[in-house]
Formats: structure tokens, sequence, C-alpha cells
């Protein structure tokens, strides 16, 4: 990603699709396409984390609205409303995002699929791909299938996870309030709009109130979670009023809307410190003279074909040392590939892996965004 390149995660509530009904607003969703397109014509990269499909499986099987006070729909209809709205959910979003000559892609995560090391590594490299070639992920929780233990838990907070595995500057909560205010401005008259939050104190956790509305799943407190964690991994967080007219078009221009969450390190900072903190100690990867020059001088990728030797065992989506010719450690990096694949393919060109392995997971063995240099 260019230095320049704005990559953006832009979280959308079940309140904000349906207007507060129990129908998508088919509006709302084709001036999102809009924003979005014009967003990529300007070069940016984003990402949608799209709340709805139990929504949309609601209005298909075209149910009756649901009253303010009704309690939350069992866990099991749940997943069944989510399993016939899901994908009525997305040929919306394709067939609206097509005006504009978009493509889309569905990414359905769970909290498995972001604390397992590969499947983590599989996601991120998926959703990155997506990016580079101007596909417009989608991102929602699994909700047909997930049971309690296994959910991230709403939205909001998978939305932070999506940033952090994307390396996003920009998070982006679009909600049916302004943002987030001294008080419930729904109860107290004389609640103000909080532009900026430098820091998440116990302060800010005092005016997140409760629970959100009967059709989503979270409220303010969930999204001051979700802005504590994004923060904490370098990731700025606005959260804004969803139908306020360009709205996505004005927070990525550095307009003042909503409340704004300052980022409480720098992305390279968070990087580093967990490529660092997960380093596998007793094993590492030998790299010849070229192949040093590329990484400290050139920002480049490690290839397969500067590889010398492999020394020990790691398995795929660990960190590992790698070292010159003259055994000086220059750098750590998240590897692509095991140890036992590594020793295969080193000295080879990458279009040669598939041949070797009879599988590629891509033609680098750690990428430059997976990189610290020391």
């Amino acid at each position: 990603m260019a230095e320049n390149t704005l990559r953006l995660v832009i979280k959308i509530g079940t309140s904000v699709l349906t207007a507060g009904s129990d129908r998508l607003n088919r509006p709302f969703l084709v001036d999102l396409a809009r924003q979005v397109a014009t967003l990529r014509a300007q070069g940016s990269q984003v990402l949608l984390v799209s709340s709805g499909a139990i929504a949309a499986g609601w209005e298909r099987l075209g149910f009756p609205p649901r009253q303010r006070g009704q309690k939350k729909t069992a866990l099991t209809f749940r997943q069944v409303l989510a399993a016939v709205g899901q994908s009525r959910l997305m040929h919306l979003y394709e067939q609206l995002f097509d005006i504009y000559n978009l493509n889309v892609a569905q990414a359905l995560l769970t909290r498995d699929d972001l604390h397992d090391r590969q499947r983590y590594l599989n996601a991120r490299n998926t959703l990155l791909h997506c990016l580079e070639n101007g596909i417009v992920p989608i991102i929602n929780e699994n909700d047909a299938i997930t049971t309690y233990e296994s959910r991230v838990g709403d939205n909001d907070n998978l939305s932070a996870r999506v940033a952090n595995v994307v390396d996003a500057r920009l998070l982006l909560i679009l909600t049916d309030i302004e943002g987030l205010y001294t008080a419930d401005p729904r109860t107290d008259p004389a609640a103000v709009l909080i532009p900026v939050v430098p820091q998440i104190d116990e302060q800010i956790w005092a005016k997140a109130g409760g629970s959100g509305t009967q059709r989503g799943t979270g409220g303010m407190r969930t999204k001051i979670q979700a802005a504590d964690l994004a923060t904490r991994s370098g990731v700025a967080v606005v959260i804004a009023k969803g139908s306020e007219p360009d709205v996505i078009l004005r927070v990525a221009a550095g307009e003042a809307l909503g409340t704004r969450f300052l980022p409480t390190v720098s992305s390279l900072e968070s990087r580093k410190r967990w490529l660092l903190a997960e380093t596998v100690l007793h094993s590492h990867i030998v790299i010849d003279a070229g192949a040093t020059k590329a990484l400290l001088h050139q920002g480049k990728s490690l290839l397969p074909a500067g590889i010398i030797a492999v020394e020990g065992d790691f398995d795929r989506a660990e960190t590992v040392r790698i070292y010159d010719s003259v055994g000086q450690e220059i750098a750590r990096g998240l590897t692509q590939y095991r140890a036992s694949e590594v020793a295969l393919i080193k000295g080879l060109h990458s279009a040669q892996i598939a041949e070797v392995l009879g599988y590629t997971y891509g033609s680098e063995v750690v990428h430059r965004d997976d990189m610290v240099i020391l």
C-alpha cells in the first residue's frame, strides 16, 4: 500500500441499513455504493463490515414489524434469519455496486478465524488481495453457524479487529446518532457532542450507556470497546451518523464530523510490537546479499530466490528471524510457509513454488507488510 493511500474500514449497523424499520433501506444502499465508488476513484481502499443479514431474513420471510421493547430473538432462530438474509443482503450489494462497476466479495468471519494463526493469515491475505485487485470486501460475522463461544459478539468489535488485520488507517462506525455525547441525548436535552477523544479513560466508559435498539446487537458501549481496540492498534476511529449527507466522503476528507478517537500508538509501532513479541526464538532464515539489499534498501518482500538456508523449525504464520549471509540478524517477519516448505523452495523463482509444493500461499515467503527491519 502506498504511504498516502487511505485504507478505510466502514462499519454499518442494522439501524442505519434499515433506517429504524424492518426493511433494508435501498436508497441508503445506493448512496453507500456511490460514496464508496467515489473513494475508490480517488485511490482509497475500502472494506465494509455490514450488519443486516438478520434484518434481510426478517424482511424476506415477511414477518411482522418488531415492537419497541420486544425481546431479542432466540439464537437458533436468529441463525435461520441470518442464513436466509445473508445471500439476499449480498445480492443487493452486488447489484448496487455493479452500477458503479465495482466488484464485491463476501467474507464471513468468526472469533476462531481471528485467533488461530493460520486462519488469521488466510483472512488477512484474502482481504488484502481483494483490495489490491480493486474488489470491495463486505464482511460480517458468520451468524448462521457460530456458537456463542465462537462469536466475536457484535460487528462493532468485528470491525475493529478487521481494521487491525488489514492495517487500516481509519475505522468509520456509522450509527443512528451523531457520535458520543456527554450524556444520553435521547433523555438529556443538555447533552453535548464530544468531537475528539484523545484517550479512552473511565470518564469515557461512563458515558457509554447500555445496549442499542431491538434490531441491533450493540449500543454505544460496544462502539467504545471497538474504538479502544482499534486505537491501541494505531487506527483512528470516527463514530458518526449514517444518515448525514456524504458522511463517508466528508470523514475520509478529514472533516470534523461525529466523534473522533485518536490512536494511542502508530500503526507501524503496533505492528512491530506484535511481530517482535511473537518471534520463534530458535529458528531462522538465511538470505543472500541480493535479498539483503532488497530488504534493507529497496523495501521489498522476501522471495524464495534469495534464501540460502533454513535453520530450525517453524510453522506457517509464525514470526521468524531473518539473517544475512554473514550471520547478522536484519529483520523479522511473519512467514507464509512452514520451515519444511521453505527448505524445498529456497533458491527458486516464485513461479516454481506451486510446481514444487503442489500448491502456493503466494509468491513471498515473508511479505513486506509483515516484516520489521532491525
